[in-house]
This record gives structure tokens, sequence and C-alpha cells, in this order.
């Protein structure tokens, strides 16, 4: 019980000062699965279940041990297990007989397919919390708009966050933050600010982002600078642990140093055209996009007259 009480409080004392991340989760979790499951074991889908087995343990303990025992019993099973490890050619020869009888220790059991099937409801939500700013996202899944996601994007995402949303929702609205995230891998693109005194402007800033791309006059020297940002991501430093992780998560997804390279080519082969072709894309979520908020009940409630946010108390 206590486990579960101080996950809760940090589940809690974390909604405020990371707000921009719990309300792109809690949108992302709208698109596709993989957001959806990410939303209830990290976000405020989280939140509400931890409080419900609060008091479930406190109700019927017997019932949630036997819960957890099944979890386990699924979870505790070398049957299609992977095992990633990260270390020198040298050391390896003395872990490898080791994690070999751990393995072999451990349960097989046959592995039972049994999707998930999400509720993927595209909802329009504010979530309430005690707190003098806010946080606002908005966003949409781009392949479903019919973007075939190329590498120029990100680039075009660099430029963006650090002049257009950087002046518009930082400077002049007087936001802490702005910014934008693209997931090449499920194709969402998210915009969002962070302890932001605004909530409707903010929005009305995110729509206007296409026509500030067609607009746009970029000098040579701007769209390198650009360029290199983006490469910067790519080819960041990374220590072995984070680069032992990467590797099992390109495992997994299949994704090949042909895909990486790929990607690389067309972030370097940005141009102005590029910018011009995303301001259509960025139009869809002008017109389809979805908007998660959160902020204080007279600040959503302010900006929801007619009712088109899903209102939800969270703290």
């Amino acid at each position: 019980r206590q486990l579960l009480l101080q996950s809760k409080a940090g589940r809690e004392s974390g909604l405020i000062p990371s707000g921009h991340a719990v309300v792109n989760t809690r949108l992302r979790a709208q698109f596709d699965e993989a957001g959806w499951v990410r939303e209830q074991i990290s976000g405020v889908s989280n939140l509400f279940f931890l409080r419900q087995l609060a008091a479930q343990v406190d109700a019927d303990w017997p019932a949630v041990l036997a819960k957890l025992e099944e979890i386990r019993r699924h979870l505790v099973n070398r049957a299609r297990l992977t095992a990633n490890v990260t270390v020198d050619a040298a050391s390896w020869q003395m872990v490898a007989p080791r994690l070999e009888a751990f393995l072999a220790a451990l349960p097989a059991a046959p592995v039972a397919e049994r999707p998930w099937q999400p509720p993927l409801a595209p909802a329009n939500e504010g979530l309430t919390v005690p707190a003098q700013v806010n946080y606002v996202a908005k966003g949409a899944n781009l392949v479903d708009l019919g973007y075939r996601p190329h590498g120029s994007v990100a680039v075009i995402a660099n430029i963006l966050r650090t002049t257009y949303l950087w002046e518009k929702i930082r400077v002049q609205g007087g936001a802490y933050g702005a910014f934008n995230a693209f997931d090449r891998r499920s194709g969402v693109w998210s915009f969002l600010s962070y302890r932001d005194p605004n909530l409707r402007a903010t929005l009305d800033t995110y729509d206007a982002t296409a026509d500030f791309l067609r607009s746009l006059h970029l000098p040579d020297d701007e769209l390198t600078k650009g360029i290199i940002g983006a490469i910067s991501q790519l080819d960041a430093y990374q220590l072995p642990d984070a680069r032992g992780y990467a590797a099992l998560v390109r495992h997994l997804l299949g994704e090949t140093d042909a895909d990486r390279q790929q990607y690389r080519d067309e972030v370097l082969g940005t141009t102005p055209a590029d910018f011009a072709a995303f301001a259509d894309v960025l139009a869809g979520v002008q017109a389809h996009g979805q908007v998660v908020v959160m902020g204080s009940a007279d600040a959503i409630a302010a900006a929801n007259p007619d009712g088109w946010l899903q209102v939800s108390k969270v703290l």
C-alpha cells in the first residue's frame, strides 16, 4: 500500500512541473495503440487508475494480490523473450554463460496473442488542476492526413521551434516554453506550450503556422543552420547505456541502417519547397487536429463557453 501511495503522490506532484509532457501523452493516446499504452502506464489515465487501485487495496486486498500474481505469470516467461546486453567483447565472454543460465531458469509457457483494442475516440479535452498557467497541446496523425514522412520535417520542426513558436508564444505570449514534436514512427505531430498564460490565443498561433510557412522566405544560411540543428539531434553523442537501448528499440521496430541513412539524406537534402509543401500538411492539423489543454478550472471554463472541450478534474 505504501508503494502504491508513493506512486500516486509522485504522479500528482509531477503534473504541473511536467504539464507539457502530460498533455502531449494524453493527446497522442488518441491516435495509435502505442500512444494509448503510454498514456495507460505513465499519463493521467495511470493516475486515475492508481487512485482506483488504492481504494481496491483497502477494500479487497486478496483480489488485488490475485491480479498481481496473474501479471507476474505473464511477464516472467522466457517464451518470446528478447535480452539486450551492452558490453564489450571481452566482458561478453563472462556475461553470456550467466545470462543463459538465468534465462534457462525462467518459466516457459505458451504465449497467447491478445491484441489490445484501445478506444481511439478523438476528443478535445480540458484537464483542470490548481495552476495559474496553462499547458496547451494540439496535434494530429499526419499519415492519416495523407502525409508521407520525410526527413525534411526534422528541419522544418527545428526552424519553427526556434523562430515562429518562440517569437509568438514565448516572447509575445509570455509562456515559458513553446515546442513542436513529430514522431516519424507513428506520424503524430504535436504543438505544445509550457507554463502558458494563454489558451485560445496559443491555439490560434498553432493554427496560423501553415500561413507562416507559406510566407516564409528563408535565406540559405538560415536553412543550413536548420539542417545542422536537425542533424545534430540525429547524431547526438550517446553513452553506452543509451546506445544499447537505441539498438534494442531499432531491433524491435525492424528499423535498419538503410532506413536511418535514407532519413538522414532527406534531412540533408531539405529545400525551401519542402517548407511550402509542409504548410499544406499543417493546414490539415488546423482543420482536423485534436486539442488537450491543462490549466485552472477558471481558465478552461473561459475558453469553453460552447462546450467544445470535454472537461475532467485531475487535481
